[in-house]
Order: C-alpha cells, then structure tokens, then sequence
C-alpha cells in the first residue's frame, strides 16, 4: 500500500513538471498574450538600466551591450529565487533603433526555469525593456540583471523621496539623487555598480510633515509632563513644611559631631 502510495506521488509531481509548474527543464512563464501587451518606453534614457517604479508595478530598461540573452529574476519572501513575472516585453536593436515584440521575432522568445526567467534576443546588444508588478511599499528591490560596471538609475514614484537615514535606506553606496526641475519625482543615480542588489527604501514627502508633527506633539507632552512632576514635588514640599517635618534645631541629640556619651 505504501508503495503505491509513492508510486502515485512521485507519477504526480512529474506530470506537474511536465505541464511546466517550477520545471526545472522550462517551459514555464508568460504567455504570448501577455509579453506581446502594449506599452510605450522611454528607450533615451541617461543610464545603462534605467527603472522607473510606480505604486503597484514598475518597468525596466537594460542595456544588454554584448549579450544575447538577459535572465530575469526576483527573490522571494522565503530567499529563493524565482522567474520575474513580466508582461510588454520588447527589443531595441542596436544600429537603426527598430523597437520589435516577440511576436515580431522567432529568435525573440522567453522560457522559466524554476529560478530565472530566460529571455532570448534577436540580436546581441541593444536594449530590452518590461513592465512587472512590485508591492504597493515604499521599497524597490531588484537584481542586478546584468553583472557589468554601468550606471544605473531609479526613478521614484511622485513625492517620494530619499535622504533622511531612518525613514530611507539606498544601497549601494555612492548614490546621488535629483528632482529634475518642474517634476515632482527624484531620480537616484548610480554613475558605476557591478553587483546588486539595486535597493531604495523611500518615504513620501507628507511624512515629513506627518513624523515632525508627532515629534513636536511627544516634545510637548514630555515638557508638560516634567513641568506637572516639578509642580507635585514643589507641592510636597510646602506640605512638608507645613507638618514641620522640615523644621531644623539648633542642636540635635544625634548629632554625629559630639563625643559619644560619658566622653564629653
């Protein structure tokens, strides 16, 4: 019994990797429909890779330089890694700009292993960009897609903002930001990065506001607090005297400065 009890688990855990569900052989991923959606992008970026993060998704635009596949990626709750769910998938040749879907290209396809999302391109070089879901957080995490020395920009959603060390974090170091002037919206900058992970933990501009409104309210309740506990002691006091138990003599029979008795 017990032998046909495995026999049946092990014949259904290979008909689940056969229908492509975290098969370790592909077969996996987005279907045409979705990788084919329309979409526009800014292709003239001023960076390498350039993400711009929006509440509940975000796009990518990666400079492939010399290669003819990228693999895309995310880490998971648990620290594994798993295929980027991706949707408008798109190639930019490198010579005439020509912008193609997969469903322009043969030679233009994706396929999942149970950790990466292998994306083919019709060409070496170039750029390829794609839209993915993310979180609604103030946090923005992703791979380093392609390991090389490029830079590497992240544009964060309108009013949000890095700088201040316990609402923010960017990593890694060397990171400078702007707000393009008649824009609401900072772009961090990396001029060089050769690993990753990219790593922003932003805060909106009303929670400023919102944190120093809260300081200053806690501020005076602690001034009112010590100015209430001054005001008791200073009550006790009076009361104290008032029962004399403040009161001082001259001499005292206990003083510790006369001669013990049958001395003096």
């Amino acid at each position: 019994m017990r032998r046909r009890l495995v026999l049946a688990l092990g014949l259904f855990a290979v008909l689940v990797a056969l229908a492509g569900c975290a098969s370790p052989f592909g077969g996996g991923g987005p279907d045409e429909t979705q990788l084919n959606q329309n979409a526009t992008y800014d292709w003239d970026t001023n960076a390498t890779t350039t993400y711009d993060v929006a509440r509940g998704n975000f796009t990518g635009i990666l400079g492939v330089e010399n290669r003819s596949y990228v693999q895309l990626y995310q880490r998971s709750e648990l620290g594994t890694d798993q295929p980027l769910d991706i949707a408008s998938l798109r190639y930019r040749y490198p010579g005439n700009g020509t912008v193609v879907r997969p469903a322009d290209r043969s030679n233009f396809y994706v396929n999942a292993t149970n950790s990466r999302l292998n994306v083919t391109l019709p060409e070496a070089g170039g750029q390829v960009a794609f839209t993915a879901n993310r979180p609604n957080a103030k946090r923005f995490a992703v791979p380093m897609f392609v390991e090389s020395d490029h830079s590497v920009e992240v544009v964060l959603p309108p009013r949000a903002r890095v700088g201040v060390p316990l609402l923010s974090k960017v990593s890694p170091g060397g990171s400078t930001t702007k707000v393009p002037e008649g824009s609401d919206r900072m772009i961090v900058r990396w001029d060089s990065v050769e690993r990753g992970p990219i790593l922003t933990r932003y805060y909106l501009a009303r929670d400023l506001l919102l944190f120093g409104g809260i300081g200053g309210v806690l501020a005076l309740v602690g001034v009112g607090g010590a100015l209430y506990y001054l005001r008791q002691i200073r009550v006790l006091e009076r009361r104290r005297e008032e029962i004399g138990l403040d009161v001082e003599t001259e001499t005292d029979e206990f003083d510790d400065d006369d001669p013990p008795p049958g001395m003096r």
